[in-house]
Protein backbone atom coordinates (compact mmCIF):
# COMPACT_ATOMS: atom_id res chain seq x y z
CA UNK A 1 0.00 0.00 0.00
CA UNK A 2 1.11 3.59 -0.71
CA UNK A 3 2.67 5.37 2.31
CA UNK A 4 3.34 9.45 2.84
CA UNK A 5 5.34 9.80 5.95
CA UNK A 6 5.74 13.42 7.13
CA UNK A 7 8.62 14.92 9.76
CA UNK A 8 10.25 17.75 10.62
CA UNK A 9 7.45 19.22 12.93
CA UNK A 10 7.99 21.13 15.74
CA UNK A 11 8.19 24.23 17.95
CA UNK A 12 10.07 27.36 16.73
CA UNK A 13 9.99 30.91 17.15
CA UNK A 14 8.97 33.15 15.39
CA UNK A 15 11.96 34.20 12.54
CA UNK A 16 13.12 30.89 13.04
CA UNK A 17 13.14 27.87 10.50
CA UNK A 18 12.17 24.54 9.81
CA UNK A 19 12.65 21.51 6.69
CA UNK A 20 9.91 19.08 6.57
CA UNK A 21 10.50 16.06 4.89
CA UNK A 22 7.79 14.09 2.60
CA UNK A 23 9.11 10.56 2.64
CA UNK A 24 7.21 7.56 -0.03
CA UNK A 25 6.78 4.17 -0.86
CA UNK A 26 5.49 1.91 -3.03
CA UNK A 27 4.71 4.41 -5.51
CA UNK A 28 6.90 5.37 -8.50
CA UNK A 29 7.75 8.59 -6.98
CA UNK A 30 8.94 10.38 -10.42
CA UNK A 31 5.21 10.46 -11.85
CA UNK A 32 3.97 12.51 -8.88
CA UNK A 33 3.45 15.95 -8.11
CA UNK A 34 3.73 16.30 -4.20
CA UNK A 35 1.59 18.89 -2.96
CA UNK A 36 2.29 20.50 0.56
CA UNK A 37 -0.51 21.81 2.73
CA UNK A 38 -1.51 22.93 6.00
CA UNK A 39 -4.35 22.74 8.37
CA UNK A 40 -4.86 25.34 11.58
CA UNK A 41 -7.84 24.25 14.34
CA UNK A 42 -10.99 25.34 12.58
CA UNK A 43 -9.80 26.77 9.45
CA UNK A 44 -9.71 25.25 6.27
CA UNK A 45 -6.65 23.18 4.57
CA UNK A 46 -5.04 25.22 2.24
CA UNK A 47 -2.42 24.88 -0.16
CA UNK A 48 0.94 25.46 0.72
CA UNK A 49 3.25 24.76 -2.33
CA UNK A 50 3.72 21.75 -4.69
CA UNK A 51 6.70 20.13 -6.70
CA UNK A 52 5.01 19.14 -10.26
CA UNK A 53 6.27 15.32 -11.15
CA UNK A 54 7.78 17.48 -14.60
CA UNK A 55 9.46 19.86 -12.66
CA UNK A 56 8.74 23.33 -11.17
CA UNK A 57 7.40 24.16 -7.94
CA UNK A 58 4.50 26.62 -7.69
CA UNK A 59 3.53 28.60 -3.91
CA UNK A 60 1.03 30.06 -2.27
CA UNK A 61 1.42 33.64 -2.08
CA UNK A 62 1.23 33.43 1.73
CA UNK A 63 4.60 31.70 1.87
CA UNK A 64 6.51 33.08 -1.54
CA UNK A 65 10.12 34.06 -0.92
CA UNK A 66 10.08 32.14 2.58
CA UNK A 67 9.70 28.77 1.77
CA UNK A 68 11.62 26.46 -0.80
CA UNK A 69 10.48 22.77 -1.67
CA UNK A 70 12.85 20.42 -3.44
CA UNK A 71 12.97 17.12 -4.72
CA UNK A 72 14.90 14.26 -4.28
CA UNK A 73 13.42 11.64 -6.61
CA UNK A 74 16.05 8.86 -6.25
CA UNK A 75 15.13 8.89 -2.34
CA UNK A 76 11.38 9.03 -2.66
CA UNK A 77 11.46 12.28 -0.71
CA UNK A 78 10.36 15.56 -1.30
CA UNK A 79 11.22 18.81 0.82
CA UNK A 80 9.77 21.79 2.66
CA UNK A 81 12.52 24.27 3.69
CA UNK A 82 10.74 27.20 5.67
CA UNK A 83 12.66 30.24 6.40
CA UNK A 84 11.45 33.19 8.24
CA UNK A 85 8.50 31.61 10.11
CA UNK A 86 5.05 33.24 11.41
CA UNK A 87 3.14 32.60 13.95
CA UNK A 88 -0.20 32.15 11.51
CA UNK A 89 2.10 29.20 10.00
CA UNK A 90 1.66 27.74 12.59
CA UNK A 91 -0.36 24.48 11.32
CA UNK A 92 -0.80 20.70 10.72
CA UNK A 93 1.39 20.30 7.80
CA UNK A 94 0.64 17.56 5.02
CA UNK A 95 2.17 16.18 2.35
CA UNK A 96 0.18 14.55 -0.67
CA UNK A 97 1.06 12.69 -3.83
CA UNK A 98 -1.10 13.44 -7.35
CA UNK A 99 -0.55 10.95 -10.50
CA UNK A 100 0.87 13.18 -13.27
CA UNK A 101 -0.90 16.36 -11.86
CA UNK A 102 -1.56 19.66 -12.73
CA UNK A 103 -4.22 20.79 -10.79
CA UNK A 104 -2.37 21.18 -8.03
CA UNK A 105 -3.93 23.85 -5.81
CA UNK A 106 -6.90 21.43 -5.23
CA UNK A 107 -6.40 18.66 -2.49
CA UNK A 108 -9.10 16.82 -4.02
CA UNK A 109 -7.05 15.87 -7.18
CA UNK A 110 -4.48 13.81 -4.83
CA UNK A 111 -4.54 10.35 -4.57
CA UNK A 112 -2.52 9.79 -1.58
CA UNK A 113 -2.02 11.69 2.01
CA UNK A 114 0.43 11.65 4.74
CA UNK A 115 -0.49 11.68 8.29
CA UNK A 116 0.85 14.99 9.14
CA UNK A 117 3.51 16.82 11.12
CA UNK A 118 2.85 19.61 13.58
CA UNK A 119 4.72 22.82 13.49
CA UNK A 120 4.34 25.35 15.67
CA UNK A 121 5.18 28.93 15.62
CA UNK A 122 5.33 31.25 18.44
CA UNK A 123 5.37 35.22 19.14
Amino acid sequence: QVQLVESGGGLVQAGGSLRLSCAASRLTFSRYTIGWFRQAPGKEREFVGASRWNGGNTYADSVKGRFTISRENAKNTVYLQMNTLKPEDTATYYCAANQYGSRMYEADKYDYWGQGTQVTVSS
